[in-house]
């Protein structure tokens, strides 16, 4: 697989499938510009070597072709403050204009293609679209993780077209921080699986099962394992149909002596939002009519002590509701012993994106762990042993 690194684009013009696909707010502002920042690396090692960048995106989930929320043009402005450059803008990201701006872009220049999902031939992996995008490029660089296990025209497909087909440093970290979680971690090593549903996580649970020593479960999905092993979970969600499963999962653990920590105690609520009444209670033991949104003191103080104690670390999924402050109390816990156990016992902590990555984030200790992977689904699958389309063309 060639690298950014060892290649040389000097008077290159490189198409770059970046993922800005950034949360916007009303007044269609950058709110988290963490996908951007992390791609600068890329597009900067070109811009030094005397090559241009054309850069191409998705963004957001446009339905029926261009929509003005979810145009690209409002990154131009952040992305030329960044860049230290100004950024040009195509209103399309095929069709003449397309060409014309990207034939014409110097060494040194940055140009910004359109929304390419404003085509559903994007997403359709469509072989004629990705030829059209391979031909404003001399090289193609794939810096978009997030979205390297789709098959989509822009992200896969159009690896065809090119003869120099190149990892960003975004994928490349990527890929070799998931190596080493999985090949090389120093023990003892925690995985610390969070988030609604245990069918979500089942495959990368199974996988894990082989390597750590710890696995600590956490937020909604624990209501099933709860409820399976006879506990009351009042209304709490739950999976009623992966009861057996959850059962599996901990008879597997046992067998290859992982130890299994789940929550001690809930903070469950009467109402499903952030200011509905409150109690913590014991695991097992929720009232009919609530619901668990949280771990308990108990529980967190529990989780810490095994993280604390850690020297390889993967967390992937919130403890709780933690869009809702009042229900964010674990999740922000959790964040801190990974950040003290980086930072503290030399423990090395990948958070695995999406809701992980943003609690982070959000907590403004995104800097204090090893590393924060931009690519939430496509992170696991890799995790999982599935092969990535987007990280298959680039070989």
């Amino acid at each position: 697989m060639k690298t950014v690194d060892s290649f040389d684009f000097s008077n290159k013009k490189a198409l770059i499938r970046v993922d800005f696909n950034v949360p916007l707010n009303e007044r269609l502002e950058i709110t988290d510009d963490t996908r951007i920042q992390a791609t600068i690396p890329t597009i900067k090692k070109i811009l030094s070597d005397g090559g241009s960048c054309i850069l191409m995106s998705h963004l957001g989930r446009p339905k029926n072709g261009p929509e003005d929320k979810f145009s690209l043009k409002h990154l131009v402005a952040p992305l030329s403050l960044i860049l230290g450059v100004p950024v040009k803008f195509a209103d399309d990201c095929i069709g003449q204009q397309a060409v014309d701006m990207a034939g014409d872009l110097k060494p040194g220049e940055v140009l910004l293609l359109e929304n390419l999902r404003f085509y559903k031939e994007e997403e359709k992996g469509d072989v004629a679209f990705a030829e059209k995008l391979s031909k404003l490029g001399d090289v193609w660089v794939n810096d978009a993780f997030g979205t390297a296990h789709r098959a989509h025209a822009s992200t896969a497909i159009i690896g065809q077209f090119f003869t120099d087909k190149i990892c960003g440093k975004v994928m490349q970290a990527e890929i070799d921080n998931a190596q080493y979680i999985l090949e090389s971690a120093e023990k003892p090593f925690t995985a610390i699986m969070g988030g609604a549903k245990i069918s979500d996580k089942i495959l990368i649970i199974e996988r894990l099962l082989d390597t750590v020593d710890n696995l600590i479960i956490g937020g909604g999905m624990t209501y099933t394992f709860t409820k399976a092993l006879g506990g009351n979970i009042g209304k709490s969600l739950l999976e009623a149909d992966k009861q057996e499963l959850a059962l599996e999962i901990l008879k597997k653990a046992k067998e290859k002596g992982v130890n299994i920590i789940m929550p001690l105690d809930n903070v469950c609520a009467d109402d499903f939002s952030n200011d509905a009444n409150r109690q913590i209670v014991d695991t097992g033991f929720i009232p009919d009519g609530w619901e668990g949104l949280d771990i308990g003191p108990k529980s967190i103080e529990l989780f810490k002590e095994v993280i604390k104690k850690s020297k390889t670390i993967l967390w992937n999924g919130p403890m709780g509701v933690f869009e809702f402050p009042n229900f964010a109390t674990g999740t922000n816990a959790i964040a801190e012993a990974v950040v003290a156990a980086t930072e503290e016992n030399n423990a090395f902590s990948l958070i695995g994106g999406g809701d992980s990555a943003s609690a982070i984030n959000n907590a403004g200790m995104g800097d204090r762990v090893s590393y924060v992977s931009t690519g939430g689904g496509a992170l696991l699958e890799y995790m999982e042993g599935k092969v990535l389309p987007g990280v298959a063309a680039l070989d």
